[in-house]
């Protein structure tokens, strides 16, 4: 039932959201030129990397990294990836990595190859016998704010805890956290 709820909500939301799609793309080109999408390594389901697809906030040449492993994280993100980080814009594309199967609308947060410390508590967790997802249950109850162990322990409680109205209470406070902006602390680094 997930998976089908995954699919049909990620479809109709990329239908909808095209004309957005289109805008923001138009705007990146505009800000800081090519490319508008962004792609990162991450770890997905059983411990396997995948592509995750988000819109370029950063500015050209920064490279692949995590946020918080930047100095000065914000001088890097370009004038319209700043907009699109605090209403998490730039997220929108992975709806087609929810389409293809790679995530789910909700789940723990894919995380890049290189956080070790929060990637073992997942895998001793097993956090990981579960799609990622767009919002989680870390990301409705303090997102940047969390250090990697409190956020590893909400991604263990999603996991033992997982079910259809768990997810419609999880997507519901996310579109809450969305429009009043809050939770968002880039570049901060993790304890």
């Amino acid at each position: 039932m997930k998976r089908i709820f995954d699919f049909i909500s990620s479809l109709i939301a990329i239908i909808l959201l095209s004309p957005l799609f289109l805008v923001v793309s138009v705007v990146i080109l505009l800000d800081d030129g090519g490319p508008v999408l962004f792609k990162q390594e991450r770890v997905g389901k059983d411990n396997k990397l995948f592509n995750v697809y988000k819109f370029r906030t950063m500015k050209n040449g920064v490279g692949d990294f995590a946020t918080g492993e930047l100095a000065d994280a914000h001088s890097k993100i370009t004038k319209t990836g700043k907009f699109l980080r605090s209403t998490s814009i730039d997220e929108l594309p992975q709806l087609f990595n929810i389409l293809n199967g790679t995530m789910s609308v909700v789940g723990p947060r894919p995380l890049i190859p290189a956080e070790s410390e929060i990637r073992k508590l997942r895998e001793e967790y097993g956090v990981y016998s579960v799609r990622p997802g767009m919002t989680g249950l870390a990301q409705v109850n303090g997102r940047d704010n969390l250090g990697y162990k409190e956020k590893a322990l909400l991604d263990k409680e999603y996991v033992d805890n997982q079910s259809f109205w768990l997810d419609i209470k999880i997507i519901f406070k996310t579109v809450g956290k969305v429009i009043c902006r809050s939770d968002i602390n880039e570049g901060k680094r993790e304890k």
